[in-house]
């Protein structure tokens, strides 16, 4: 289902022309509205109207229009939760439609399988767990430089010309000097 069609608006459409899109077709097909008439246009009422609903709340949420529109761009216009799915002797693929003037092929080619895959990628790197983990990371890493330099530094400090390893070369000499006398 195409959120856009089902609104009967464009895709750049404004915050009010979604809103008022959504009023005059739910005055038109809320429920309420279709009490009185015969069961089957009751049902398509009601029908209709969740489909709007459904609209409505995707489109006026940035953060779900969004995704709306990458998951649209990614699985193609007529991306759908309600497909049929029928095998294609001919072709020996499956096929699919969804009742709404559209049917396609559920085989996809290596590139959108790839852009996919960056989608996901994308989208777990912009979590914010993974965000907290890469600061916290990132504070540790920075810590433990901050201690490394601030050592050698200290070593530097108090022991002026003279390095680690040649302050480490006298110590093992001195404990040789020492076990020789004992």
């Amino acid at each position: 289902m195409d959120h856009y069609q089902v609104l009967g608006v464009r895709k750049n459409a404004s915050k009010e022309e979604i809103k008022q899109a959504f009023r005059n077709l739910a005055m038109e097909f809320h429920p309420d509205k279709h009490s009185q008439s015969s069961k089957h246009s009751r049902d398509t009422a009601t029908f209709k109207f969740k489909q709007l609903s459904e609209a409505y709340e995707t489109l006026i949420d940035d953060r779900k229009r969004a995704d709306y529109n990458i998951s649209r761009n990614a699985y193609g216009a007529a991306q759908n939760k309600r497909y049929d799915y029928a095998y294609n002797r001919g072709g020996g693929r499956y096929s699919y439609g969804n009742g709404y003037g559209y049917s396609g092929s559920a085989s996809r080619g290596a590139g959108d399988f790839a852009f996919t895959k960056f989608e996901v990628g994308l989208r777990y790197l912009t979590t914010r767990s993974f965000l907290l983990n890469a600061t916290f990371a990132g504070i540790l890493l920075g810590g433990m430089y901050i201690v490394d330099t601030g050592g050698k530094a200290l070593w530097k400090m108090h022991n002026p010309g003279k390095s680690f390893e040649e302050a480490m070369e006298s110590v093992k000499n001195a404990k040789e000097v020492e076990d020789d006398t004992s």
